[in-house]
């Protein structure tokens, strides 16, 4: 196949899989609303208790947030693609003259489309809650380029699990530490307010380089070494991701 086919089938299987999200907006609904009541919580009720210095809450903890909003998204793609599994209709599209690496890249990219709606309505609410920023356009882009290199990521840890599990329950429910890692990091509190072993864990985890990348974008001040930590990170994950999902892929295919 050539790369012009690759592109042509991956663009129509996308769009085939894009039909399937308009049809059921709901998963993108649904998406969104664990971590808007997150958020909701957090700044209505605890929000007061945390001590953030100058920075409001709102603005301190919206990047944690947004990341679990991706966490939170990634487990629909592990189950669209066990359920196209299950269904057989990876079996019939090797019977079509169309390259086989397209059927996985149109889930990917999928994942991209929802969990960027799913965001910009997260950070919509964010906005009429009271979050502001003054940083650049340059920094949005910034934001925008992280989120979704972190989102590709982990889409493509999503796609192992869409290969490799048994059950439909087991396909989703590999995200849930994902949705929970925001939690043992700098996300919501100050790492120095947790116990040595468990701030030693936080500061040491990908959502802690990560969080602070964005919350100091967002704040506009100098990102110094965070910004390639959470780089490292997420491009790391996203290399060994990537490999190990196509390798269970051909064998998958095979």
């Amino acid at each position: 196949m050539t790369t012009a086919t690759f592109y042509k089938d991956t663009v129509t299987l996308t769009g085939r899989s894009l039909r399937h999200i308009m049809r059921s907006p709901d998963t993108i609904i649904t998406t969104a609303v664990t971590p808007v009541a997150l958020m909701l919580m957090f700044v209505y009720v605890f929000g007061g208790a945390i001590d953030t210095g100058s920075t409001s809450y709102l603005n301190y903890m919206l990047p944690g947030i947004l990341l679990i909003t991706i966490a939170s998204g990634i487990g629909y793609t592990s189950y669209r693609l066990f359920m196209d599994l299950q269904g057989g209709i990876f079996q019939r599209f090797q019977s079509m003259p169309i390259a086989r690496s397209s059927a996985l890249w149109a889930h990917v990219l999928t994942s991209l489309f929802a969990s960027l709606i799913s965001l910009i309505a997260v950070v919509g609410i964010g906005l009429v809650m009271g979050f502001r920023t003054g940083t650049s356009a340059l920094g949005w882009l910034t934001v925008a380029g992280i989120l979704m290199i972190f989102t590709l990521a982990l889409t493509w840890v999503a796609v192992i699990a869409g290969l490799t599990a048994k059950t439909v329950d087991g396909a989703g429910a590999f995200a849930y530490p994902l949705i929970f890692l925001p939690f043992l990091s700098s996300a919501f509190v100050p790492t120095d307010t947790m116990p040595a072993p468990v701030r030693w864990f936080a500061e040491n985890q990908p959502v802690t380089a990560i969080v602070d990348t964005l919350r100091d974008i967002f704040a506009q001040r100098p990102v110094g070494g965070d910004i390639w930590i959470a780089l490292a990170w997420c491009v790391g994950l996203l290399v060994l991701a990537f490999f190990t999902a196509t390798a269970v892929y051909r064998r998958k295919i095979r």
